[in-house]
């Protein structure tokens, strides 16, 4: 077994690895019905850890164990020290959030309903000529986190953020010092959908969290407005961020049960992938339908252990929705399955009515991709035959109308394919482009972005691999493509920001979404590196090496790392960006960096 990530922790890196594998991995490796896999084990804190061996359900698993060795453990699987006493920020703000009237916003993950993750200009206060002058403001360091990957939202002066101990954020954009702290009840992974209440004043934000939870908050006191469940299946998670259209907020459902299914006694699977919409007042749910429109029923197949393997499922949606107003439908795209026969609806791009819910097509961009955890362990008990290759649409589909009035929905899969489907025949394929070979990180993985003025999507490429199984040329970098033809107008290769080896996490990858603006277009590396690229050449004119450490304003020590998933921020002449991805190998981080432009 390897273990993902490298360990950060007064324990020597051996005692804990060398601890778990003799007390805990015959169970947490697949060896026991229905105990966590340690690729979830992974995802909890240490003082989480620790508190299920002191006093919770894994008590009298650990008696034999003394105290300095769980200890070793927990801080092996939480890939940092335990804390006393959990640190907490320290610089709260000297006064309430006074709202900015002109300050400009960035609402949403997409920057819009289309998600374009295009600013204008007159928003960004960034262009050619001052995106080389980007100096470094502050950077603000989260409490006991080893990943930052919620992409932030500035409305009004305010910046809010959500972290992998579940708090959410109220930052002042100008000072870094912080206005408020809501904790939810699980890691929020997603970006925070911000709502003004017109006359009155107020501001709603909505988010979701690891654990399916649908949250809205008041913006100025933090307190929350309401809390919901999408009450879907057990190993349902958001990941997605909400798309908040008029009075209803449209949630993606995605799922751990990729990982569940690494159990080999785990009837798998019954996870189905779709989309919950939610009344924004109440929290009330208005519709729910999945991607997958039969329920998952016995195929007639056991697994190895004579567990029966049930199907269709999978397809979890990852990616926020896309709204298409004129045409009344949302358009999501969806993963693989994760047991045989693959479902139609997986690795697709679904439509769904905004009002009813009901599902009006499906274009199916790759058949017959099954994958689950348990194809990555010695034994693959729950194992589709076809192995994969998990070839997800995780970002996010783009609608874009051309200078010629003509409307094209854009998708980049994590094959390294990107594509532009027609809105107006239901999804037929207008054209199709490999742009990379494509990998577990893509390929295209979280987000590409469009220049509205040009009528070019730009696409980062990752083409990772962790297990020398895609083969061809690796073409890790950023592409230019023609809208209306999918011909690529020009490629920007990247290179490493670290020396080849030095870590398993040395890769220079785009896994992270981009975010464009007037002249440049923004990408964020795996390898931490931050780029700013002439739109027109794809010409790098700055860059920023985001691993390494920050004297934080937070009062919390600081470090980058990794830039995975969520994409730039621009606004009033700033760069926003969290750093740091504990996971797969990658370097860890935990800072909120803020860049400003002379």
């Amino acid at each position: 077994m390897v273990f993902a990530g490298p360990v950060f922790s007064a324990v020597t890196p051996t005692s804990g690895a060398d601890l778990f594998a003799t007390h805990c991995l015959a169970c947490h490796d697949g060896g026991a019905p229905k105990a966590p896999h340690v690729v979830m084990l992974q995802v909890m804190s240490p003082e989480s850890v620790l508190a299920a061996m002191n006093d919770g359900v894994m008590k009298a698993q650990s008696s034999d164990l003394s105290s300095e060795d769980k200890a070793a453990i927990a801080e092996f699987l939480g890939g940092r020290p335990l804390s006393d006493k959990p640190l907490a920020v320290t610089n709260f703000c000297s006064r309430d959030i006074a709202r900015r009237a002109s300050s400009q916003s960035v609402l949403s993950w997409g920057m819009g309903d289309t998600n374009p993750r295009s600013v204008p200009g007159s928003v960004s206060g960034i262009n050619r000529a001052n995106a080389e002058t980007l100096t470094l403001e502050w950077a603000y360091a989260f409490p006991g986190a080893t990943r930052a990957r919620s992409q932030p939202t500035v409305h009004q002066g305010v910046v809010y953020t959500g972290t992998q101990n579940g708090r959410v954020y109220a930052i002042d954009l100008t000072s870094g010092c912080t206005h408020w702290v809501y904790q939810a009840k699980a890691e929020v992974r997603s970006s925070v959908s911000v709502q003004s209440e017109g006359e009155a004043g107020g501001i709603t934000l909505y988010f979701g969290d690891f654990n399916g939870n649908v949250y809205a908050l008041d913006g100025v006191s933090g307190e929350a407005r309401w809390v919901k469940n999408v009450e879907d299946h057990p190993d349902v998670t958001i990941t997605g961020s909400p798309k908040l259209h008029g009075d209803i907020l449209y949630v993606p459902m995605s799922s751990r049960e990729w990982a569940t299914a690494a159990d080999p006694y785990y009837q798998c699977c019954t996870f189905r992938g779709g989309v919950a919409a939610f009344d924004r007042q109440t929290g009330a749910i208005r519709w729910k339908n999945y991607v997958v429109g039969e329920a998952p029923s016995a195929t007639g197949k056991v697994n190895v252990r004579d567990t029966p393997v049930l199907a269709p499922s999978g397809a979890p949606v990852w990616n926020s929705p896309t709204i298409d107003e004129a045409r009344g439908l949302l358009y999501v795209g969806t993963g693989e399955a994760y047991s045989s026969p693959a479902h139609e609806a997986s690795d697709a791009v679904v439509a769904f009515d905004l009002v009813t819910g009901e599902r009006r097509w499906v274009h199916q961009a790759l058949a017959g991709d099954a994958w689950n955890m348990s194809c990555n362990l010695a034994q693959p008990d729950n194992c589709p035959s076809e192995d994969g290759p998990d070839f997800d649409i995780g970002a996010s589909t783009i609608l874009h109308r051309d200078r010629d009035g003509r409307e094209r929905l854009l998708v980049g899969q994590k094959s390294g394919d990107v594509f532009a489907l027609d809105p107006d025949a239901d999804g037929k394929l207008l054209w199709k482009t490999a742009v990379g070979r494509g990998g577990f990180y893509g390929g295209v993985h979280w987000g590409m972005a469009i220049d509205p003025r040009r009528d070019v999507l730009y696409a980062p490429i990752a083409d990772t691999d962790i297990n020398d199984r895609f083969k061809g040329e690796r073409k890790p970098g950023l592409f230019a493509l023609d809208v209306k033809t999918g011909e690529i107008l020009w490629e920007s290769p990247v290179a490493l920001a670290c020396e080849e080896g030095a870590a398993p996490g040395c890769d220079p990858g785009l896994s992270a979404a981009v975010t464009a603006t007037d002249g440049v277009v923004f990408s964020g590396a795996l390898d931490g590196t931050l780029r700013a690229h002439d739109s027109n050449t794809g010409e790098v004119i700055w860059s920023y090496n985001t691993a390494r450490t920050f004297d934080s304003v937070s009062g919390v020590p600081g470090y980058g790392g990794a830039l995975e998933s969520d994409g730039p921020v621009l606004v009033d002449g700033s760069v926003l960006i969290n750093s740091g991805y504990l996971w797969g190998g990658r370097f860890p981080g935990n800072v909120l960096l803020h860049f400003k432009a002379e």
